[in-house]
């Protein structure tokens, strides 16, 4: 199925904008859609078939003109739509866009964002995470923008546990904890993450034949 045409979404955006008392006219300057009432600022509403980067860019270049601007696409479809959809009302938002949905079968307009300054809400968990991270993890060994396998800091932790048992058979895991300095190695072989670990006794881990190969 073909994507719809931009000129399918100006019927209904500008219905929506006339129920607001606005005055509507298309392809003003630069503008799709220009929207007037009594003495406010301009609403401007950049048209496309999808969301992309050329949309983006369109409308920020518009906000020079006002800082009410919208972008209109058509109603997403399904769930892997939707998902894509809401992703781009937050990339909406960052950019302080506001973001309208048409659905093309009854001309229905959903306002998903208005137009206002975006503020970042900071996560003093998600940072506390991060430094500690970066803090245990020792030297550089990923290549960054790499979607693989990372080397993580708890990883390396597993692999100093798994070094020792290598090298000294089964032992107590507050043995292993003094002796290689990972505090919670007890916590990492009981969880047993890449599955290299195994309890032998109470207290007491050895290596399993995944980990005596080497992960």
């Amino acid at each position: 199925m073909s994507k719809p045409a931009e000129t399918e979404l100006y019927a209904p955006v500008k219905s929506w904008l006339e129920d607001l008392g606005y005055e509507v006219k298309s392809e003003i300057g630069p503008a799709d859609v220009v929207a007037l009432r009594n003495d406010e600022e301009p609403v401007i509403v950049e048209l496309k078939a999808g969301f992309s980067l050329t949309l983006l860019q369109q409308a920020v270049a518009r906000q020079s003109i006002t800082d009410l601007v919208y972008v209109a696409v058509p109603r997403w479809k399904g769930k892997p739509g939707w998902r894509a959809f809401k992703g781009n009302v937050g990339l909406c938002k960052r950019l302080g866009l506001g973001v309208v949905s048409v659905r093309l079968k009854d001309g229905f307009v959903q306002v998903h964002s208005d137009p206002i300054p975006f503020r970042p809400r900071k996560s003093k968990v998600k940072s506390r995470r991060l430094l500690s991270e970066f803090a245990r993890r020792e030297g550089d060994p990923n290549t960054g923008g790499t979607r693989g396998k990372l080397v993580t800091a708890y990883r390396q932790d597993a692999e100093k546990l798994r070094n020792h048992l290598a090298q000294h058979g089964p032992c107590k895991g507050a043995e292993v904890a003094k002796t290689t300095g990972v505090t919670r190695a007890t916590n990492i072989m009981a969880i047993n993450h890449y599955g290299w670990f195994k309890r032998v006794e109470r207290g007491v881990y050895d290596l399993t034949e995944t980990g005596r190969a080497g992960g």
